[in-house]
């Protein structure tokens, strides 16, 4: 993906798109990959940069949610975990197997748990990623060396699928371009243009690095803004009702060391009626979530003192070695578009329904809100069926239920460090061959070498340090502290790449530090 390219192609374009897709997260490059498959004619607007907002701050498990199981929506669960199956089906290079374990204090916790889990088994159907079963305290151990010894009894293993959130993200946009969709990040929609009829038939865009404005007409306008849902339906409808709840949610990150053996814990209930979530990642252990009523969407939100201290606290309860605030590599925060319940203003998020609502306003602006990463898929196939009704456009049926994701590779741990971009892992090692320049190692702490860099603004669309160390890789969310001793070499390989001078270079350098400063706790 080239953003020069793209947006020469979209300046080009002298027809309606088919579809304009506002919001370049999760749903929304979901929708783009749905539709541009079914032959239609797609262009897919980010204000900001792919997955800035809640699709790259994750708990990065794609699962079924065993919580939606105790809450008795059998439906959603069901819908989660075959759309968790059909993603390690398709993209095998980005999401896999996790083992998880309940680990169990009191006696009642084995049976109680153990039943739950095999319903959760026997609900995924031939989409299931492994069987539960009970582990004897001695066996609960060897899969978790670090865990709590006092009272230990026992625990339940189970197993659920792992990603990494915004790697999922890119690919599902380069496969949304590599099926003729034309996709641009830095271009917000600035507002919506009506038709003759009154309805909304088009954009105006503003591409963010040269300030110029495009007016682009479409059939049907799709907004996919997430937790900024509201603010574009305002576009359109200035005293539209919110339909967004926002939940914030954060994770700790750790090193390794805090979860040895390879699995996951997974605690059912917090003191917040949460479930809490330790897991490997990227050799690093990271803990979370909360759930905490926000007011507004932001897209860096900053993490609450009594969220870190609530995870900290909970983490401690469960292992031998009880986290600190000195432990803390980074801290990262997201909010999720929750959508309100029917005349609710307030009230626990966490009760809030994790289903999608597709709405089309009185304008005939369809908006897609609420779901999940897990569910991304589904949600875009029920999207654009809408779509086609209301813009009276071809009918073509969905093929991405076995759509291979860019990137497919069937044995990822052949790549190693690389395995997360697939087969693409071979340009980037044909950019580092024979060059001991993009061979190196950025920081002894990240495996991230200087190809990726070079890659990330070649292929990839980065156009800032941000979209680099947080999303192409993700060295900002995994250690801050690294990501910024590595910013200045970072930025000289994006200048050169970018034709920018050493002020560019400079100022990005400044700019990151500000915010990867947000990503440490207070000292």
């Amino acid at each position: 993906m080239n953003r020069d390219a793209m947006l020469a192609r979209i300046r080009a374009h002298d027809r309606p798109w088919d579809i304009i897709v506002i919001g370049g997260g999760a749903t929304g490059a979901g929708v783009a990959v749905d539709a541009a498959t079914r032959g239609l004619d797609v262009l897919l607007l980010e204000r900001e940069d792919f997955g800035k907002g809640t699709s790259s701050r994750s708990t990065k498990l794609v699962h079924g949610g065993v919580r939606y199981l105790e809450q008795g929506n059998i439906s959603l669960v069901m819908e989660a975990l075959k759309e968790r199956g059909l993603l390690r089906q398709n993209a095998p290079h980005i999401v896999h197997d996790l083992a998880f374990v309940v680990p169990n204090y009191a006696w009642w916790e084995a049976p109680f748990y153990g039943i739950g889990l095999k319903v959760y088994d026997l609900l995924a159907g031939k989409y299931g990623f492994g069987r539960s079963r009970i582990l004897s305290r001695e066996e609960t151990l060897a899969c978790l060396p670090g865990i709590r010894q006092d009272g230990l009894r026992g625990g339940v293993t189970y197993h659920d699928g792992q990603f990494d959130d915004t790697r999922l993200l890119i690919h599902l946009v380069a496969t949304a371009a590599d099926h003729g969709a034309a996709v641009l990040n830095y271009a917000s929609a600035v507002e919506l243009v009506r038709g003759a009829d009154g309805f909304v038939a088009g954009v105006v865009a503003e591409e963010r690095e040269t300030g110029e404005r495009l007016k682009l007409a479409a059939r049907v306008v799709v907004n996919a803004t997430g937790i900024f849902t509201d603010e574009t339906r305002r576009l359109a409808q200035p005293d539209a009702p919110a339909m967004i709840s926002p939940s914030q949610g954060i994770h700790l990150v750790f090193e390794d060391s805090f979860l040895r053996g390879g699995h996951a814990i997974m605690v059912p209930h917090t003191s917040d009626g949460r479930v809490l979530f330790a897991i490997p990642w990227h050799g690093h252990t990271v803990v979370g979530t909360t759930d905490t009523p926000v007011e507004a969407p932001s897209y860096e939100p900053r993490p609450f003192e009594e969220e870190i201290a609530f995870i900290l606290d909970t983490a401690g309860r469960f292992l031998s070695r009880p986290p600190t605030r000195r432990d803390i590599l980074s801290i990262y925060a997201g909010i999720r578009p929750l959508v309100k319940a029917s005349g609710s203003t307030h009230g626990k998020t966490s009760a809030l329904s994790r289903d999608h609502t597709i709405q089309i306003d009185n304008s005939g602006l369809l908006t897609i809100v609420g779901g999940k990463w897990t569910t991304y898929r589904n949600m875009a196939e029920d999207c654009v069926d809408h779509a086609i009704t209301l813009g009276n456009l071809p009918e073509a049926a969905c093929v991405t239920r076995g759509l291979r994701v860019h990137g497919y590779h069937a044995q990822p741990d052949d790549l190693g460090a690389l395995a997360v971009y697939g087969t693409d892992a071979a340009g980037i090692l044909a950019l580092a061959s024979g060059r001991p320049d993009l061979s190196r190692q950025l920081h002894p702490a990240l495996p991230i070498i200087a190809a990726e860099i070079v890659w990330a603004v070649r292929h990839e669309m980065a156009r800032s340090l941000e979209d680099v160390l947080s999303r192409r890789t993700r060295a900002l969310l995994l250690n801050a502290r690294a990501s910024v001793a590595m910013s200045a070499a970072v930025a000289d390989i994006m200048a050169r790449e970018l034709d920018r001078d050493r002020a560019w270079a400079a100022e990005q350098v400044a700019s990151f530090a500000e915010l990867a400063a947000q990503y440490l706790p207070a000292s």
